[in-house]
């Protein structure tokens, strides 16, 4: 396998990419709907890795979210048994996995809002996905060199 092959594109990259998808659409529905239709196709999160320890709290609905550190970089995934959080946590979790925790430390999670796709959360539900996008931030934090 080339070294090109094994190149991990930039938060920045990734960033813009999903910005372009998006902005395809020009309804915030649509692509809320693109977001839903997106998670349909991600895959659940492992049974072995559906822990208390990883189930983020003051969610109505379970929803799991697993960081992990390797290689300089930050991984991360999310499951949840409300189509709509896996969709929105797990656009952020897409985004954000393979980024250094300098690239995370600069990402502006306004961009959810901004294309309308929180927005169409009910208030609890909103509040869990920025629950996510801190504690991506938080984990990103203390897995930056001292």
């Amino acid at each position: 396998m080339s070294a090109e092959a094994l190149e991990i594109p930039t938060l920045a990259a990734k960033q813009q990419a999903l910005l372009a998808a998006l902005a395809r659409l020009r309804d915030p529905q649509a692509r809320f709907a693109w977001a839903v239709e997106q998670a349909r196709h991600r895959a659940p999160l492992p049974e072995e890795l559906r822990l208390e320890v990883h189930r983020v709290t003051g969610c109505q609905v379970r929803l799991w979210f697993v960081p992990e550190f390797r290689d300089g970089h930050c991984w991360f995934r999310t499951d949840s048994d409300a189509l709509t959080l896996k969709a929105m946590t797990g656009l952020l979790c897409e985004l954000a996995s393979g980024a250094t925790p300098a690239e995370i430390a600069s990402l502006d999670f306004a961009f959810l809002d901004e294309l309308g796709l929180v927005r169409q959360l009910a208030e609890s539900r909103r509040a869990t996905v920025l629950r996510v996008a801190e504690q991506i931030r938080t984990f990103a934090a203390s897995q930056a060199p001292a």
